[in-house]
């Protein structure tokens, strides 16, 4: 309930109406609160204080008060507030709709834990960079981003992922989702007809996109270890969208004789490459896997974003462009929305030159590597049966099902449990395939692991 104190009511008299001032009052304060504008607990302002604003006598007010107060829209109390005491009126029959049911354990996937967050270190960041950024960076900029972001990103990207990136050539987005877009937009523009997409895949932003420029969306098919290069060639596609590092959602790691491959036809081509670099930095039983873009700069972008390590409600994310498309995107970024929020830039620019970036990963990556050791483990227990892949790496894997056992049904069943779990089917583009489980483990302990997995074992039982 709102037991806030409305301090500016909107009232409009209008002395020229023959209709008396309080009844003028009653139903401006009657509209407000059938429109939801003065919601049900608020306290309006006290007789004596709005007569002084509107310029009437109080008994003006008074009169207006106890009359909604007779119709029920209003409530006093001696010595307390005069508060509102109706909601708005609900239109059509059944009213607000039921909340849906939130699972006691969700396997979600594409997500980073928010409780592991670093608000301390970040809020150091942002205090800094308060207090201390020029003037000039705190107005429009242009689409590129800050300056010290884009050199620090272009650091760590160079040192951390063996990219090969220029500030000159980094443009600041939202999250990979607006990366696509602003790629899809300027080679949509050049005359590009058909984009490829690894298949399984996560397409459904990206679809609307193309749809919406006359672009084409084919699939590829993915091997276990990443896209049939055989398949791509014959594809006809001028761009192709690629999880080379850790394919989503199969977990595969793109060969290196496949990679040059596919650099290979891309400049035969005049296409582009752009490469998901979605959560690379978490590796557990492998070395880990440079950037595809640091083979081939001038074919390859490199999109990335803080969504799978800091959180998504950052919403920050880079492009690295090959040289000939940067100025293009950065006019396309400027377009869309004038630029990413300058203050978050500069706190992200400080948190990577302070190290707090690297601390962050290295006090996350055991801490992930226990959940995801504790999925094996209770999948080895109780599912013995079921083939996890792609579990080198990431804040997922994928558990191929027995035959016999269909995903659908699976996932209904245990959501009777209250539990919640993904299947593979729906990223697929072409037809059927294997059938399989994602299962996220990014923001489940250990224990709510070991219990989720038990039910889908009680699930498995029952379905067999």
């Amino acid at each position: 309930m709102n037991s806030g104190v409305v301090h500016e009511l909107l009232v409009e008299l209008d002395r020229t109406r023959p209709v008396p001032l309080h009844r003028q009052i009653e139903a401006a304060l009657r509209a407000g609160i059938r429109s939801g504008r003065l919601p049900l607990g608020t306290s309006v302002p006290p007789s004596r204080r709005l007569a002084a604003e509107l310029g009437v006598s109080r008994g003006v007010v008074v009169e207006a008060y106890d009359q909604l107060v007779a119709e029920g829209y209003l409530t006093s109390t001696p010595g307390s507030y005069t508060r509102v005491a109706a909601g708005p009126c609900r239109t059509g029959p059944g009213g607000a709709p039921a909340p849906a049911t939130v699972p006691r354990i969700d396997f979600g996937y594409g997500r980073t834990d928010p409780a592991g967050f670093p608000r301390a270190a970040w809020l150091r960041s942002l205090r800094r960079v308060v207090t201390n950024a020029p003037h000039d960076r705190l107005t429009y900029l242009d689409g590129y981003g800050v300056p010290e972001l884009r050199e620090a990103l272009a650091d760590y990207l160079n040192r951390a992922r063996g990219a090969s990136a220029s500030p000159s050539r980094l443009v600041i987005t939202s999250g990979f989702c607006q990366a696509v877009n602003l790629m899809v937009d300027v080679l949509a523009r050049r005359g590009a007809r058909r984009i490829a997409v690894e298949d399984p895949s996560a397409d459904d932003d990206l679809r609307p996109l193309a749809e919406l420029r006359g672009l084409e969306v084919v699939g590829v098919p993915v091997t276990g270890d990443g896209i049939s290069v055989d398949a791509l060639e014959r594809s006809g596609a001028d761009l192709v969208i690629l999880t080379p590092s850790h394919q989503w959602p199969l977990g595969g790691v793109l060969p290196a004789a496949a990679r040059a491959s596919v650099v290979r036809w891309a400049r035969d081509r005049g296409a582009v490459v752009l490469e998901d670099d979605y959560d690379a930095e978490y590796r557990y039983d492998r070395a880990p896997v440079g950037a595809i873009q640091g083979l081939a700069p001038d074919v390859v972008a490199h999109a990335g974003s803080v969504s799978k390590t800091l959180t998504p409600g950052l919403r920050l994310g880079w492009l690295v462009t090959p040289p000939h498309l940067t100025e293009a995107v950065a006019e396309a970024k400027l377009l869309a929305d004038r630029g990413s929020p300058a203050i978050e830039q500069l706190a992200f620019a400080d948190f990577l030159l302070r190290g707090e970036f690297d601390r962050h990963l290295r006090r996350m990556r055991p801490i992930y590597r226990r959940r995801r050791d504790a999925l094996l483990g209770a999948l080895e227990e109780h599912l013995p049966a079921f083939e996890p892949t792609g579990i080198a790496a990431g804040l997922h894997l994928v558990a191929w099902l027995p035959d016999g056992l269909r995903e659908d049904d699976l996932i209904a069943a245990v959501a009777a449990q209250g539990v919640k779990v993904a299947g593979v089917g729906p990223y697929r583009l072409t037809g059927e395939g294997r059938q399989g489980l994602i299962l996220g483990y990014s923001d489940l302990n250990e224990a709510r692991i070991v219990e989720g997995v038990r039910a889908l074992a009680t699930a498995a039982r029952e379905l067999t």
